[in-house]
């Protein structure tokens, strides 16, 4: 396993980090996994020495939480994991259980720590731009937070790169505590993320760790058309209908194919690749549902794409509409 820095903090992460929102229940969703069927892979993520790992309150709806929290607190001590969730989605019905809001951020995450079964998160995330709260309220929020000691950083997600600026340039001003990551939308179908946020975190010395970096397995190379693959998550995940399946998405899918063949390994591994490779990436968000997954995103960090490889899978990208902003209640 190789390390980074998260940004410009002082908090060291593995340069992969493992996305908890297949862990959980299966009531929730029909492709995620029961707590019997997750520990393994958070066991093999912690032996192969991932450090830093992704939740979200909204995920199965508190259950991803406790079931990594549990897995976690029996693989390792405390100080060991890098752990990451998130808050915006409500989780109940009724007024003040969603958005960002100093109500809200002050009951979800005082939630979300009961559920992981830890005094503190090392990273806390806004899981999406509030327009209803401002932002002054939310940024002020977050620092008390951290003061409180119930979080040790605070970070963000997709969003506009103007909305990011912003927030960044009034917790400036005010001296409050300042995002150290943006987890946003991008991989090798959906790269609008190249045109203003990630230059915008590169200047800022933001971190970048982008979920979604195999476009939820459409770039495993196995997605055919309108029947949309063969896995229970790919002919029910409609979230990820609606981002992909664009032509140009199944050409630039077929060519990581074509260099995965040529270089002797898989396409999960040239997609991860290519990310890794990116100005400013520190360390995408995987997801793992099989034996091997794991162990093939690892294995990623030692393949080394040609400037020609990469012009080649980059080539057939045509500009989208900007997609994963929105409050879809799938990420």
């Amino acid at each position: 396993m190789k390390y980074t820095r998260l940004g410009q903090s002082g908090l060291t992460v593995s340069r992969l980090c493992l996305g908890a929102m297949t862990y959980g229940s299966s009531a929730w969703r029909p492709w995620v996994l029961n707590e019997a069927e997750s520990r393994p892979f958070i066991l093999r993520a912690v032996e192969l020495g991932v450090n830093f790992f992704d939740t979200a309150d909204m995920y199965s709806r508190g259950a991803s939480e406790e079931v990594l929290g549990r897995a976690l607190k029996e693989f390792g001590s405390r100080e060991q994991f890098v752990i990451a969730t998130k808050a915006f989605y409500a989780l109940t019905e009724g007024p003040n259980t969603g958005g960002l809001s100093r109500k809200h951020l002050f009951d979800a995450i005082d939630a979300s720590l009961k559920r992981l079964g830890t005094d503190y998160v090392d990273l806390y995330q806004i899981h999406r731009f509030d327009p209803d709260t401002p932002i002054t309220e939310t940024l002020e929020a977050l620092h008390d937070i951290v003061k409180a000691g119930k979080a040790r950083y605070v970070g963000a997600s997709s969003m506009s790169s103007w909305q990011f600026a912003k927030m960044l340039y009034v917790a400036d001003r005010h001296g409050w505590t300042r995002f150290v990551s943006m987890q946003n939308h991008y991989n090798l179908v959906y790269r609008e993320e190249e045109r203003e946020m990630m230059p915008l975190c590169r200047e800022e010395g933001i971190g970048v760790i982008p979920w979604s970096p195999l476009a939820r397995g459409f770039l495993a190379g196995n997605r055919k058309g309108p029947d949309k693959g063969e896995t229970a998550r790919a002919k029910t995940d409609g979230f990820a209908h609606e981002l992909y399946y664009r032509d140009e998405d199944f050409t630039i899918a077929e060519r990581v194919v074509e260099v995965a063949g040529r270089l002797g390994v898989k396409p999960t591994q040239v997609a991860l690749a290519w990310l890794l490779s990116r100005p400013g990436m520190t360390a995408p968000i995987v997801g793992a549902s099989k034996p091997g997954h794991l162990d093939d995103a690892v294995g990623a960090l030692s393949v080394q794409l040609s400037s020609e490889d990469e012009t080649y899978l980059e080539a057939p990208y045509r500009p989208h509409p900007v997609l994963g902003f929105g409050p879809s209640p799938s990420r």
